[in-house]
């Protein structure tokens, strides 16, 4: 069970003693169904992808099959409206152009962002970086976190640093393929790779092509990923052994990871690599066939559980992460748990049917979706002294 930040036996009503006026910030998947109540603003008109004019997977255009991967549906932005809305006054924003107005005409005493933004490797960090500019509170992590965060290679170079374990890698910027390959095949790179763009989430640019078994298969991904995203090829050496994700909420020595979740690729159709690519995650995984592959609690050693959970947090602290993150880990094949990345902005899709880790993490940890989300809002506000 999960520790509680609260003291008293109803510890989100005690806690939220007085209602804050919450900004809720987002960007909308645009095939997402229109739930908006009425007296709402509309679903944006965005490009929509159209069935006849299919392009390659990982294409950035607006056509492409995972353009809007990273954003929410309006179910996901609606179910933490209403959960803010059990203890707070809740005002939703949109994350476009219309957002530095909208906030100053609101004025909120706070905002639970889960705008992921769209332009550029500093997408992430754009709303917050406004806010700050604003003197806004918010929840989760400053610009520097989010910005850093995104762009794995940085990443793993922190990591690497303060001696945190991650997989062996190397960054092939556009244009330098040859070069990158000719550095890979002269030193002691051990196949197979994974391919992935270096600033993008919720498994974009990562197909089962990007699990590479030698040279030639290497050179292709490269040219996919520098070509089609726009932006430098991260290779990695594949880590064999056992995957995790581990949810994480709080600040400070108060933050705590959940209980672990174990992904498994034993049930996976044999064509499948087993990683947890956009195929997997958004084709194969739907909440009409859900793929069993996940468990929680793990079923892992006391021993293994600490490691994993103190690699997570020590990932989560020399980060400068706040408030909550998901922290996905991967065992080398001597059972050490290496990080594989870091996601201050973790999905927190609101169906128990589908499979979303954060959600699925606190559910065993005792806390239903309203309450997941409020304890997130809480520790943000009690980190900007609101309560």
């Amino acid at each position: 069970m999960l520790k509680n930040f609260f003291e008293g036996e109803n510890i989100l009503s005690s806690s939220f003693n007085v209602r804050l006026n919450v900004a809720l910030t987002f960007n909308v998947k645009p095939e997402s169904d229109n739930t908006f109540p009425e007296n709402l603003p509309p679903v944006p008109n965005y490009p929509r992808q159209k069935e006849d004019n299919y392009v390659q997977p990982g294409k950035m255009n607006e056509t492409s099959i995972d353009t809007y991967a990273e954003w929410d549906t309006w179910e996901t932005i609606n179910a933490v409206k209403e959960a803010l809305e059990c203890y707070n006054n809740v005002t939703l924003i949109e994350a476009n152009d219309s957002a530095v107005e909208k906030l100053k005409s609101v004025k909120p005493d706070i905002v639970f962002n889960i705008a992921e933004g769209f332009n550029g490797v500093s997408r992430e960090a754009q709303i917050p970086a406004i806010l700050d500019m604003l003197q806004i509170p918010y929840s989760g992590s400053d610009p520097l976190t989010l910005a850093t965060c995104l762009d794995k290679a940085r990443t793993k170079e922190i990591l690497s640093y303060y001696k945190i374990p991650n997989a062996k890698f190397i960054t092939c910027f556009p244009g330098d393929a040859d070069d990158c390959i000719d550095k890979i095949s002269k030193s002691n790179f051990s196949f197979p790779l994974i391919v992935k763009p270096i600033s993008e989430g919720s498994s974009k640019g990562i197909f089962s092509s990007s699990f590479v078994k030698n040279l030639e298969e290497l050179e292709a991904e490269i040219n996919r990923v520098t070509v089609e995203y726009n932006q430098s090829a991260l290779i990695e050496e594949f880590l064999p052994g056992r995957e995790f994700t581990v949810a994480i909420l709080g600040n400070g020595s108060e933050a705590q990871a959940l209980p672990i979740v174990e992904i498994s690729y034993t049930d996976f159709p044999e064509d499948f690599i087993p990683i947890y690519s956009y195929e997997a995650k958004w084709i194969l995984d739907t909440p009409d066939n859900p793929l069993d592959v996940f468990s929680c609690p793990a079923k892992i050693s006391k021993s293994l559980e600490q490691k994993i959970k103190q690699t997570a947090l020590n990932a989560f602290q020399v980060l400068r992460c706040k408030d909550w993150s998901r922290v996905d880990i991967r065992l080398d094949d001597k059972n050490q748990p290496n990080i594989i990345e870091i996601n201050p902005l973790p999905g927190i899709l609101p169906n128990p049917d589908d499979n979303s880790c954060y959600p699925k993490a606190a559910r065993t940890a005792g806390l239903n979706y309203n309450d997941m989300i409020n304890q997130v809002l809480y520790a943000a506000a009690k980190r900007h002294n609101l309560l």
